[in-house]
């Protein structure tokens, strides 16, 4: 299998940026090979391509993605290219440490949320969450397109299979039909799906800038319960706060992310042999919905 820097450069080529004369690869990512390109001149641009494309419009519905959160007001970087293989991106710089960036991604989460509020769930078409397909189909009931386009939707991957027992499965059902009990009932707003830290970086002049979009319009809590179940530095802490009182959110409303965040616990599992502990979560909490 060639090194990182050799397929990129040699696809670039392939799709007409022969100006591209390096690439230097990039540890970032979980799923996609991905690097910085340096053109005859000077300039550099990100460039990401799959060994094997999971699907022909993975990139084009990442592409789709950004320009609908930069629609929505959130900075996204320009699409240079988009093609089956490739996606190349201007480039964006690293995210800047201490609580006043947080204040400011905070911000931009929330009027994202708040401004983009509708009935429907979904979108107009499947979208990719990392190399797995997103199921979006339309629903007007939050509860039912939660339980099957984003946690049961994942029971029959080969890998979830593997590791959950038929009491899992059962368990997992049992609590999808007791969501309306367990959430309260929230509309539907335009969502990146993919909110973690490391999807979260910059523009040049250090405005907060987002990544890796895997978009629908569903609960706002899928994006912030990624944030706040995921590693995050100490400082974005204050993002939560932020949050909280720009979008209204009330007394106690961070005790439900982990329950939202199964359908990214059941997504680990379904990618990766090791999930990080996934497996071990999704089990935590279906314990209590297993038949005595």
């Amino acid at each position: 299998m060639p090194g990182t820097a050799d397929l990129l450069l040699r696809r670039l080529h392939a799709e007409g940026l022969t100006d591209v004369v390096a690439v230097t690869p990039s540890d970032e990512g979980m799923a996609a090979r991905s690097g910085t390109a340096t053109r005859a001149s000077g300039e550099t641009v990100f460039v990401k391509s799959f060994d094997a494309p999971p699907g022909p419009d993975v990139f084009a519905r990442e592409a789709e993605g950004l320009a609908a959160l930069r629609g929505a007001g959130l900075a996204t970087p320009d699409v240079v290219h988009v093609s089956t293989h490739l996606l190349v991106l201007s480039p964006l710089a690293p995210r800047p440490d201490g609580e006043d960036f947080w204040e400011r991604v905070a911000h931009a989460v929330a009027h994202l949320h708040t401004s983009t509020v509708t009935d429907r769930f979904g979108w107009p078409h499947d979208t990719w969450l990392g190399p797995m397909r997103q199921h979006n189909a339309w629903s007007d009931d939050g509860f039912a397109f939660f339980a099957e386009r984003r946690l049961l939707r994942w029971l029959p991957e080969p890998r979830v299979r593997a590791k959950l027992d038929a009491a899992d499965v059962a368990a997992l059902e049992r609590l999808c039909d007791r969501l309306p009990e367990l959430l309260p009932p929230a509309p539907a707003c335009l969502t990146h799906g993919d909110l973690w830290v490391q999807n979260v970086l910059a523009t040049p002049d250090g405005a907060p800038a987002f990544i890796d979009p895997a978009v629908s319009c569903t609960w706002a809590d899928v994006d912030v319960s990624h944030l706040w179940c995921s590693p995050h530095p100490p400082e974005a802490r204050r993002f939560f706060d932020v949050y909280a009182e720009v979008a209204g959110r009330e007394a106690g409303w961070l005790d439900r992310l982990p329950l939202v965040h199964l359908r990214q616990q059941l997504a680990l599992m379904a990618m990766f042999d090791d999930d990080w502990g996934a497996t071990a979560a999704v089990r935590a909490a279906v314990a209590p919905f297993r038949s005595r």
